[in-house]
Parts: C-alpha cells; sequence; structure tokens
C-alpha cells in the first residue's frame, strides 16, 4: 500500500468520483488511476466504489473510513514537519488566522503588532469567512488557528481558549426615540433595527432572546460588517445592534451607544485549532498572546 494511493482515493472523492480531473490534478493518466485504485482494492480484498460498469458511482464505507485515516495520516506528516521546525529553533514561515471582520479589525491589531515584533520573519496571513467556513479551513488544514464568537466550541475535534467576553450594544442616530429613557426588548422590538446576518457576531443570541420574551425583531438590514451597519445608520435605516467594542467614539461620536448588557447575553470569543495539530512555537505564542490580550481591559476600554 503506498501514500499516493490512499491520495489518489481522497482526490477521486473531492472530485466527484471524475477520473479524468483526478488524474490532472495528480499530473499522470487515466488509465494509471484506474491501474492505482485496482492495486489497492485488491491488496485491500474489497470494492472501494459502487460501479455502473466502468463508471465509478458511489464510494463503499470502506472508502470513506479509509479517506478518514488519511486525513489523520497527513496531519501527522504535517506535525512531523513542525516539530522538527522547533527542533531547528526555526523562526521563518507562516501563521494562518481564520477570522472575521470584526475581530480582525478591532481585537487582533495589537496582538499582530506584538508578534510581528518578536518574530519578524514570520508571515501573517488572514483568511475570512463565517465562522462555520473558518471551523472547515481548520479541519481542511488551510488555517492553524481560527478566532471568532460562534461555533468554536461546538465542535469536539477542536480544542479552545477563551478570549475575551463581550457585550452588544444599541447604535443610533441623535434624536432617535431610544436614545433616551430605559430600554427594554419591548421597547426594541418596536421600531426598525439594523444588525448582523446569522452565524456572525452574536446574531443567534440576539435573535433567540427576543424569540423568549415572545416578541419578533424587526430587522429590515443585515450584514457581516460592523462598518456597514453604523453606515445605514446614519442613513436614517433605524437603530443598529453591535459588537460594543467596535463602536470608536473617535469616528462615531455622531451617533448615540447605549448599553444592552443588561438585555443581551455576554457573547465569548475564542481561539481555537485542531486536536491532533501540533503547534508550533511561535503559533503557540500567538495563542498566549491572543488569550493575554483578551484578559487585558485596555483594548475593550
Amino acid at each position: 500500500m503506498k501514500l499516493f494511493q490512499l491520495r489518489l482515493l481522497k482526490t477521486l472523492l473531492n472530485n466527484g468520483m471524475n477520473v479524468s480531473r483526478a488524474a490532472d490534478q495528480h499530473y499522470i493518466v487515466q488509465s494509471a488511476v484506474s491501474r492505482q485504485l485496482g492495486l489497492l482494492e485488491e491488496e485491500l480484498g474489497m470494492p472501494l466504489f459502487e460501479r455502473k460498469g466502468k463508471r465509478l458511482v458511489e464510494p463503499t464505507p470502506v472508502c470513506k473510513a479509509i479517506v478518514q485515516e488519511l486525513d489523520l495520516i497527513e496531519q501527522s506528516l504535517e506535525n512531523i514537519r513542525a516539530v522538527a521546525d522547533d527542533y531547528r529553533l526555526q523562526t521563518r514561515g507562516e501563521i494562518r488566522i481564520a477570522t472575521t471582520h470584526t475581530q480582525a479589525k478591532y481585537f487582533l491589531p495589537e496582538v499582530m503588532l506584538e508578534f510581528r515584533q518578536r518574530y519578524p520573519d514570520v508571515a501573517i496571513h488572514f483568511l475570512q469567512g463565517t465562522p462555520v467556513e473558518l471551523v472547515r479551513m481548520l479541519h481542511d488544514g488551510k488555517a492553524d488557528i481560527a478566532v471568532c464568537t460562534e461555533e468554536l466550541d461546538k465542535d469536539s475535534a477542536l480544542d479552545s481558549r477563551k478570549c475575551y467576553d463581550w457585550n452588544h450594544g444599541l447604535v443610533l442616530p441623535d434624536g432617535h426615540p431610544l436614545a433616551e429613557g430605559k430600554l427594554t426588548l419591548q421597547r426594541i422590538a418596536a421600531h426598525p433595527v439594523l444588525t448582523y446576518i446569522f452565524g456572525f457576531t452574536g446574531r443567534s443570541k440576539i435573535h433567540e432572546t427576543f424569540r423568549n420574551a415572545g416578541l419578533e425583531l424587526d430587522v429590515t438590514f443585515a450584514a457581516t460588517d460592523t462598518d456597514v451597519i453604523i453606515s445605514y445608520v446614519r442613513l436614517g435605516f433605524g437603530a443598529g445592534i453591535i459588537a460594543k467594542m467596535a463602536y470608536s467614539h473617535i469616528h462615531d461620536d455622531d451617533l448615540v451607544l447605549r448599553d444592552l448588557s443588561q438585555l443581551l447575553p455576554v457573547s465569548t470569543t475564542r481561539v481555537a485549532w485542531l486536536k491532533n495539530k501540533y503547534l508550533k512555537q511561535y503559533v503557540m505564542d500567538m495563542v498566549d498572546l491572543l488569550v493575554e490580550q483578551g484578559e487585558s481591559e485596555e483594548w475593550y476600554a
């Protein structure tokens, strides 16, 4: 059994059993794909695909199980290379951080500055997406660590550490009816609201809180980025529910910010990585820096 055969098997699955595409990705002819697949099936003593004539139709359960084991093998190979780099005191390389726009803009800058001073020869790559996409990046080996609020604590294949807790705030144009007086869920629900799309920056918690109170939040505008929400609050689209840390008194002093910590549950931003992934020393240092920054109240103030 050869590692190449197993990787070829995985490529076939990833390309919908298309032999031509698998051959192109491994720079071999189609007949070589069929030959290697046949040798692997002969060694294992069972078919790896359901066939209709010569066409591969569906992977068998054992095929899927083998590919899962291959993922572990490839992760182990990557870990071996990372261990060797650490023992060579390797301080060159790259760190791939999967994160959201909100974290990248408001939480990470000071951490990146400190990290760059410690490791000037390590390239930093940000990979942005939804929290679900960030978790997928970890599993696919595209990212070393992920920093976000949603999803990370739901995946049993991940280890994670808490960075910080945060709350939402209500941002309003001066003169809006909600700018003064005691805030309640009922009062907020009576007005058009702008906030995040589902899957971003605590939107699910916002929705659940109003629903549990028997209220329907009138979300007339939703976006992934806080800057976009604030821009449309200024245009008079409604009141914006945003991550409180994203409000800048320097740039947003034409708006009113009201605290929602007594009405909406706290959210927690975490840093996570695959449990079976060996983290190079500089990646572990990055994790420590993220936790230290999160524990500091100065950046959030």
